[in-house]
């Protein structure tokens, strides 16, 4: 019940923007941006399918470019040392620290992820969730953010990790 719990008040705690759920702009490229029509993917929300709650898209469509799968990432540093122990924020901070090396490891950049899965140790309070959507949103193009999952977990393989994130990502070739 806490875990159903928790993945609704991720759900619910996103921003609503008009920007983020289906239009008919959205289901195609636009035109009217260079880099829409450059990248080998797009992200969308069919008119067919129910509005996402802000802060995910449904759709991920590849049509060309690099396939990357980014194994899910934990607050380790370069050192393999745990950063922020006891610290859910700086785990986070972590966490997409080493998704952007690993994408940028590939020739890409963070605007080329289109699918990220979160998992989330059922012992980090849910108010601490919001810290979640925070930093990613430093990370995404919030106004077309990747598609993504997020499950809370009973634990993770090591206890002192709070949470993992893994990401798929096409990269232009």
């Amino acid at each position: 019940m806490r875990a159903a719990i928790l993945c609704l008040l991720f759900l619910v705690m996103l921003p609503v923007s008009s920007e983020t759920v289906g239009s008919d702009q959205r289901s195609k490229p636009t035109g009217n941006d260079k880099s829409d029509e450059a990248k080998p993917f797009r992200i969308f929300n069919p008119e067919t399918m129910a509005k996402p709650a802000a802060g995910y898209s449904h759709v991920a469509e590849v049509h060309g470019g690099k396939l990357v799968y980014i194994a899910a990432q934990v607050a380790m540093d370069r050192s393999g040392n745990l950063v922020g122990k006891d610290d859910f924020r700086a785990q986070v901070q972590q966490v997409f620290e080493n998704l952007k090396a690993a994408v940028e490891a590939t020739g890409g950049n963070f605007g080329d992820v289109i699918k990220l899965n979160y998992f989330c140790a059922e012992s980090v309070d849910p108010s601490q969730i919001a810290v979640v959507r925070e930093i990613r949103d430093k990370y995404v193009n919030t106004a077309n953010p990747p598609t993504s999952t997020f499950v809370v977990v009973k634990r993770l393989v090591r206890p002192e990790w709070q949470i993992e994130v893994e990401a798929v990502a096409v990269v232009k070739q």
